[in-house]
Formats: C-alpha cells, sequence, structure tokens
C-alpha cells in the first residue's frame, strides 16, 4: 500500500472504530498472515461462521480462496459477498461467451442488466461480543507519517469515513451533477464527484452511488456520471480477467516497446517542474492533496509515456504511493490506456499538446495559478506558454524563465516526432 493510502487507512479505521461504538461494537485489530490470524481469532471468540466482502486484485483471490478452505475445513462456515462491485466480473459476458474488452458494449450490456441490488440501511445496533478481545492500537501500524509529516495537504482536502463520503455524495448530486458534462473536464472547478478514495476503501459501494444517482431527477449529468461508475467496473473487469496487467502490457506488442531511462526526467515529472504549467499542476496538486482531477490525470500520463518515453509502470508506481484513491485495477487499465498498450485504449499516436490542453480545460488559467503560484501574474495568453512570453510580460509578472521557473525539459514537437519514430520502431519489430 502505497504512503498516502496509509494515511487513508488510518483515518478510515478510525471512522470505522468510532461508528461501530456508536452502535455497541468494537473494532478489533489484528495483523499477520490471514490463513493464521483469523481461524486463532475464531478461536479466542467462539464465533460459527464469518463472512466478508469478496476483493478482486489476483493476490487476494488467492489469499481468500486459502483462507475459506482452512475454515471449511475446520467446520467455519465462511461466506463472501459482493460488496464492491456492481456486477461480478463474471457476470458480463460477449456473445460468444468471453470477457469484454471494449468498453462502450461492456457498459451497453451493463446499462441493460437488472439494476445492482438496493442497499439496506445501516444497523441502528449491534450485538456484539461481550468478552475481552486483545486488538493493536491504530497508532502501532504506523500508518501516518511522522518525520517528515508530509501529510498536511491531504488533512486539508480531505476527511476519510462513511459520513463524509455519504456527504459528499448528497452534496455532490444537489450542487454539481447537473453541470457534470461541461465541468467534468474544467479541473479548475469542483465539477467531479470525488468520491473515488471513498469507493477505493470500502467507505460507500458503488450500488449506494447507483441507487442514490437513479432515484434524483433527470438530470443532463446523471448519465455521464453512470459511465464513469461503469468504467470503475470495466477495469476490475478487466484486472480478473487478466490478472498480469499491473505489469504486463495487454497488447503483447508493447513488451518491445523502447522506453527511456532518464531518473532526471522522471523526477522532474514527479515534482512539477516540467516547464509545462498544466502537466506542474497536475503533479502538485497530487503530491499536496493525493488526488488529482481525471482530465489532467491523463496530459501528466500522456506526457510522461510520450514527450519524455518512460515507461507508464513508472507513472503506474508514483500514483500507487501518492494516490489517496489508489486502486490496483484502475490504476493499471488507466495507465495502460494513455500508453495504447491495453485493451480498448487511446492510439499511441494520439500525443496531448500539453499547452493546448491547457489553453482548452484551464483557459482562465484558475488552476493553473492555484497550483503554479509563481505564474499567477502571467496574462491568459502566455499562462500555459510562458517561455514565449516578451520579456517585458514575464519581467511584470516577476517571473524569469530557468530560475523561478523552469525552462520546458523538452520541446513537444521533438518529442511528439521521437514518440512516433519509437513507436515505428516498435511495430516494425
Amino acid at each position: 500500500m502505497g504512503g498516502a493510502a496509509r494515511w487513508w487507512l488510518h483515518g478510515s479505521l478510525e471512522a470505522l472504530s468510532k461508528g461501530l461504538a456508536a452502535r455497541g461494537g468494537k473494532l478489533i485489530l489484528r495483523r499477520g498472515a490471514s490463513d493464521k490470524v483469523i481461524p486463532d481469532f475464531i478461536q479466542e471468540s467462539g464465533a460459527r461462521s464469518i463472512s466478508w466482502n469478496r476483493c478482486y486484485e489476483p493476490a487476494a483471490v488467492t489469499r481468500d480462496t486459502v483462507v475459506k478452505t482452512g475454515l471449511k475445513a475446520g467446520g467455519i462456515e465462511a461466506e463472501s459477498f459482493n460488496g464492491a462491485l456492481l456486477f461480478e466480473p463474471w457476470e458480463l459476458r460477449t456473445q460468444s461467451g468471453s470477457f469484454f474488452k471494449v468498453f462502450t458494449p461492456f457498459c451497453r450490456t451493463g446499462l441493460k442488466m437488472p439494476s445492482p441490488r438496493t442497499p439496506i440501511p445501516a444497523p441502528g445496533n449491534l450485538n456484539g461480543h461481550k468478552g475481552s478481545l486483545a486488538s493493536d492500537t491504530l497508532e502501532s501500524w504506523g500508518l501516518r507519517p511522522t518525520k517528515p509529516d508530509w501529510a498536511g495537504g491531504l488533512r486539508e482536502a480531505w476527511t476519510p469515513g462513511e459520513e463524509a463520503a455519504l456527504t459528499r455524495l448528497t452534496t455532490f448530486h444537489e450542487e454539481t451533477i447537473s453541470e457534470y458534462v461541461e465541468d467534468r473536464d474544467t479541473p479548475g472547478e469542483a465539477g467531479t464527484s470525488r468520491l473515488s478514495p471513498y469507493l477505493a476503501f470500502g467507505e460507500i459501494s458503488p450500488h449506494q452511488v447507483w441507487h442514490y444517482a437513479a432515484r434524483q431527477e433527470p438530470a443532463r449529468g446523471v448519465t455521464g456520471f453512470m459511465r464513469q461508475i461503469m468504467w470503475r467496473e470495466f477495469c476490475a473487469h478487466l484486472l480478473y480477467h487478466a490478472p498480469k496487467m499491473p505489469r504486463t502490457p495487454l497488447r503483447e506488442e508493447f513488451a518491445s516497446f523502447p522506453w527511456r531511462r532518464d531518473p532526471s526526467a522522471l523526477a522532474a515529472w514527479k515534482h512539477g517542474q516540467t516547464g509545462y504549467p498544466i502537466v506542474d499542476a497536475g503533479m502538485r496538486e497530487l503530491w499536496h492533496t493525493g488526488w488529482m482531477h481525471n482530465r489532467v490525470r491523463m496530459v501528466t500520463a500522456s506526457f510522461l509515456v510520450k514527450h519524455l518515453l518512460i515507461s507508464w509502470r513508472s507513472g503506474e508506481k508514483w500514483f500507487w504511493d501518492t494516490l489517496v484513491d489508489a486502486d490496483l485495477a484502475n490504476n493499471a487499465a488507466n495507465w495502460q490506456w494513455v500508453a495504447g498498450c491495453g485493451t480498448d485504449a487511446a492510439p499511441y499516436f494520439r500525443i496531448f499538446n500539453p499547452v493546448l490542453q491547457g489553453e482548452k480545460f484551464d483557459a482562465g488559467g484558475a488552476y493553473v495559478r492555484r497550483w503554479v503560484p509563481e505564474l499567477k501574474n502571467l496574462a491568459d495568453a502566455w499562462l500555459h506558454k510562458p517561455w514565449e512570453a516578451p520579456h517585458a510580460e514575464l519581467q511584470a509578472a516577476g517571473i524569469v524563465m530557468g530560475e523561478t521557473y523552469p525552462l520546458p525539459i523538452v520541446d513537444h514537437k521533438t518529442a511528439r516526432t521521437r514518440a512516433l519514430f519509437a513507436f515505428a520502431q516498435m511495430r516494425s519489430g
């Protein structure tokens, strides 16, 4: 688990503990090998059955199978349920019976399925265990950073827990979803739901999100929002059927792609020092808040794999460590989509121009000015290409290119030509 996710897990478990206590229950924390810790705990507590919500990551599937087999062999009733997805990964199939590799027919099929189950309300009271059971303290798990404490921005931006998730869901639908189609690609606007970390940690289920949206008055944004929920399903569907996806390109020819090793360029990208304002704004937002706007995720990822020719695996690893919504299926599938090596992926030769992306989706400059404050006084005409600004404009804005803000680490036209040549090399074998 990455550093940002570990921070979230602490807050999530803290909130869960309080929620259980308010209903008469108690959260017990143990760590160790699941196939040992769980049977030991069952014996201590006198439980006769155990149930849990399924995980679909390859390692989790293996782990849960081992645990369930061992429990049943010991006479313990063990049941697992689907709490993380609208549909089981094996439920949606093509007409030929294979798994979907293209999103649009997958989404169309899912939307035609019977409505996902309706969630029941949380219990008012829990008949918890009355005896004394040993538990680790949450602090002993060391999930939060100490020195240095880099999580200040995360604390400002997020409140983990089920209560916060439900509040965000209702706020999104009451204030935002009607403008979702227009605003979801504008990073300077609060146009997205920001529910992803709550979904990733199971603090809200996709069933709750789905049925809450379905109950609302028809709004232009509801269908578009539901497609995003279906994209999350599609990523999980792909990982289940292609378990090597986090490390292996789904398009086999990309195994021979001539990626470059460039530690200094990778470091500049990670820390928002590429010289391209929209890219730098996104990477700084990520580091400060543990989250990045979806449109900017695509732009920053494209810059890494196409402008810098650095493997998508390096970006996937950085996002895994810095995102509070880090999810194995989403992370791998989306990086492969941007890199062109996944199923139903964006073609590799489609190379985002970071200047045009900034001018189109951050036309007023609100996003860049927030996260790249050294450019805040520059006129809109030059904000996304400050290296082209006249000297007088730079001087008036207090900018010295190469000192107060970096020059571009790569020229767009040169990088585009290099990327297309690398792609041609791969295709020629």
